[in-house]
């Protein structure tokens, strides 16, 4: 009998935030020690962890990759992590896949290793993972991501999710306090802030690229109605379907935050706070988990790859690393009422069914000896 509900019940009441998942880690390390995985904790000084079982054959290295953190939310006015993004339930079907594999000898030739990754949602775990070496020796990994009802119901899953780069830019701009009285006399931040946000808004790029940029975050204020402020701070959010268009999207963001605020005689210091790359999904490992998932669904339960303006620190693997051969799928969870909604839920059932697809993929791959 599996144990993923057993291990997504109590994860799912230890929720932890990123590079804090301490109980949430030691969890998960310690069920795959007693497996009989060899296990390596708390990698690159994080709470990540990388699980490997040899065969003893010559053959590839497949990874599983799974994330662990859950999200930070203010809720009846007190900060709380929860899992509103269901990483307790990709932890839940990486860990139980593992047990199931172990137990069962699937693995005939090669090696698996099992990857639990911090910080999703800060979009900086994989890259700590790929700085501590986790990927060095990985011929192909794969991960997933449980999907919204309107996208992907229960039943069904997506061999292939092509997410979009995204960016956060933030700029701390900075004029000249004065009395309001006398204007002529300081620099308004404020006015600098919003020929900032119109410039960047004044951004187009080629009309058959999928993007956007909006100012998200906007603060200035200098204690009194009757002063000039002279401190403003302001973050962009940045999408793009693809790699290219968002270095591009990012340079001239920045030029125009830069140019805008500099005509009216303020300063900017601008900061790229978060990245994560756009999709990068090889064909073969697509081809692996189509085939994986016709088998535990059913021809009726493939879809089409499906393209998210969402965005998934997972590609900073293959980007670091552009030999790994990566495959990402979306399993169907009749997730509402949405990713990253404070009471966002799921279809349990759909937990089972992404053990069997993981396993279903393990044996193609390492199953013949």
């Amino acid at each position: 009998m599996t144990k993923t509900l057993e291990h997504y019940r109590y994860l799912h009441q230890i929720p932890e935030l990123g590079f804090e998942e301490f109980k949430t880690s030691a969890y998960i390390a310690d069920t795959l020690a007693a497996a009989g995985f060899a296990v390596t904790r708390d990698v690159n000084g994080t709470t990540g962890i990388i699980a490997e079982l040899d065969s003893g054959l010559p053959g590839p290295v497949l990874a599983l990759r799974a994330d662990m953190d859950a999200l930070g939310h203010i809720i009846d006015g007190q900060r709380v992590a929860r899992h509103t993004c269901g990483h307790d339930g990709h932890s839940s079907v990486v860990l139980a896949t593992a047990q199931e594999v172990i137990k069962e000898g699937i693995v005939r030739r090669g090696r698996l290793k099992i990857l639990f990754q911090p910080a999703e949602e800060l979009g900086t775990g994989a890259l700590a993972m790929v700085a501590g070496g986790a990927i060095d020796d990985v011929d192909m990994l794969l991960g997933f991501h449980v999907r919204p009802l309107e996208e992907c119901p229960l039943g069904l899953a997506a061999p292939a999710m092509h997410y979009s780069a995204c960016a956060a830019i933030e700029a701390t701009i900075t004029g000249v306090p004065a009395h309001a009285a006398r204007p002529h006399l300081g620099v308004n931040a404020l006015d600098a802030a919003v020929a900032a946000v119109n410039a960047v808004n004044t951004i187009h790029l080629a009309p058959n690229l999928t993007y956007s940029v909006k100012a998200t975050q906007f603060i200035c204020d200098a204690g009194v109605t009757n002063s000039i402020p002279a401190l403003a701070r302001v973050c962009w959010d940045l999408r793009s379907q693809f790699n290219e268009p968002m270095d591009e999207l990012k340079a001239r963001v920045i030029q125009a935050i830069e140019h805008s605020v500099a005509a009216i005689g303020a300063g900017a210091d601008i900061k790229v706070l978060k990245e994560m790359p756009a999709a990068i999904i090889d064909d073969d490992m697509t081809a692996v988990l189509s085939a994986a998932i016709v088998e535990v669904l059913g021809p009726q339960g493939l879809t089409k790859a499906k393209f998210t303006p969402g965005s998934e620190d997972f590609f900073h693997y293959p980007r670091q690393r552009p030999a790994v051969k990566t495959g990402f799928w979306g399993l169907g969870a009749n997730l509402t009422p949405g990713l990253h909604h404070p009471d966002m839920r799921f279809d349990l059932d759909a937990l089972q069914i992404g053990v069997r697809v993981f396993k279903a993929c393990v044996q193609k791959i390492l199953g013949q000896g």
